[in-house]
C-alpha cells in the first residue's frame, strides 16, 4: 500500500507540474506577388514573402511567476525595377520576467531583454548600397529589478527603478550611428524601465492581439528623454491554417539621429514606424 500510495503522489506532482506550466503563439508565413501585362493604368512586378514567429512560456505555482517571451520576423521583397532581393523587415526579441509574490497580484521581479536583428541592413539611397546594420549590431540588452502587477494571464506591468541598458555593436564603423563614442563596442546607461503586455484571444480565438510596450530614461544629462519600442501582432484566422495578421512597431531612441538621404546632414531623433499587412498559411498553438 505504501508503494502504491508513493507512485499515486508522485503521479499527482508531475500533473500539478504540468498544469503550471502553459503556452501560447502564432507563427506562419506571408507572401503576396503582383503581375502586369500590358496595364495601361501603370503598375510594376513584385513579390514579397515573410516568416514570423511570436510564442510566449510561462510558468505560475505557488508563489513564483516566470515569463518567457519570443518574436522573431524576416521577410523579404523584389521588384522589377530593383531586379534583387532586398530585406523589408527584421527582429529579433527575447524577454524573459522571473517573479516572487509580494501580496495578491503583485511580484518582486527580474528582467533580462534582448533585442537585435538577423541579417545585415543596407541603405539603397546611397549610389552603392551602403551597410547600416547587421547581426548584434545593434543589439539592446536590459537587466533590471523591480515590481510586476499581473492581475490575469492577458496582462502586465512591470517598473524597475533600477535598470541597465546595455547597446552593443559588433562592428565599431557603426558607432556612431547607434549613439556610442567613435570606436567603442558598448555603452551601459542605468535608469527605469517601465514594461507592458498584452495577450487577448477573441471571437471563439479567431482573432489574436498581442502587444509589448518598452519605455526608458537614463539617469544622466538626458533624464525625460524616453526611448520607446512598441510592438503590436494582429492575426485573423480565416481557417485553421490561413491568417490574415498586421504588425508594426514604433520607435523612438534620442541617440539615434535622423540621417537626410540626400545630404548625409545628421538631424535630431524622429519616431520610426514599421508595418506589414499580409496574408499567409499560420499555425496556432
Amino acid at each position: 500500500m505504501a508503494v502504491v500510495a508513493m507512485s499515486f503522489a508522485q503521479v499527482w506532482a508531475q500533473e500539478e507540474e504540468k498544469k503550471a506550466w502553459s503556452h501560447n503563439g502564432l507563427t506562419g508565413v506571408n507572401f503576396s506577388q503582383t503581375s502586369f501585362t500590358n496595364w495601361s493604368a501603370g503598375g510594376e512586378n513584385s513579390m514579397s514573402g515573410n516568416v514570423y514567429f511570436n510564442a510566449s512560456l510561462n510558468y505560475v505555482k505557488d508563489q513564483t511567476s516566470w515569463t518567457n517571451d519570443l518574436d522573431a520576423n524576416f521577410g523579404m521583397m523584389n521588384t522589377a525595377s530593383v531586379g534583387e532581393w532586398r530585406k523589408n523587415i527584421d527582429n529579433l526579441h527575447l524577454a524573459s520576467k522571473y517573479g516572487r509574490t509580494l501580496a495578491g497580484k503583485f511580484y518582486y521581479a527580474a528582467l533580462l531583454d534582448i533585442k537585435t536583428q538577423f541579417a545585415n541592413g543596407y541603405d539603397y539611397a546611397t549610389e552603392n548600397k551602403k551597410k547600416v546594420s547587421a547581426f548584434m549590431t545593434p543589439a539592446y540588452l536590459t537587466l533590471s529589478v523591480g515590481l510586476d502587477y499581473k492581475p490575469n494571464a492577458n496582462f502586465s506591468a512591470y517598473y524597475s527603478p533600477v535598470s541597465g541598458k546595455l547597446t552593443y555593436v559588433n562592428d565599431t564603423l557603426f558607432s556612431s550611428t547607434y549613439g556610442l563614442d567613435v570606436n567603442t563596442k558598448l555603452r551601459y546607461e542605468l535608469g527605469s524601465t517601465f514594461k507592458a503586455n498584452v495577450s487577448y484571444q477573441f471571437f471563439q480565438n479567431k482573432i489574436t492581439l498581442k502587444s509589448n510596450v518598452d519605455l526608458f530614461t537614463a539617469y544622466n544629462e538626458s533624464f525625460g528623454n524616453i526611448d520607446v519600442n512598441w510592438d503590436v501582432l494582429l492575426g485573423f484566422n480565416f481557417s485553421k491554417f490561413l491568417t490574415m495578421t498586421f504588425q508594426s512597431t514604433m520607435k523612438y531612441d534620442d541617440d539615434i539621429k535622423y540621417i537626410d538621404p540626400v545630404t548625409g546632414d545628421k538631424h535630431g531623433a524622429r519616431i520610426q514606424f514599421k508595418e506589414i499587412l499580409g496574408v499567409g498559411l499560420s499555425y496556432k498553438f
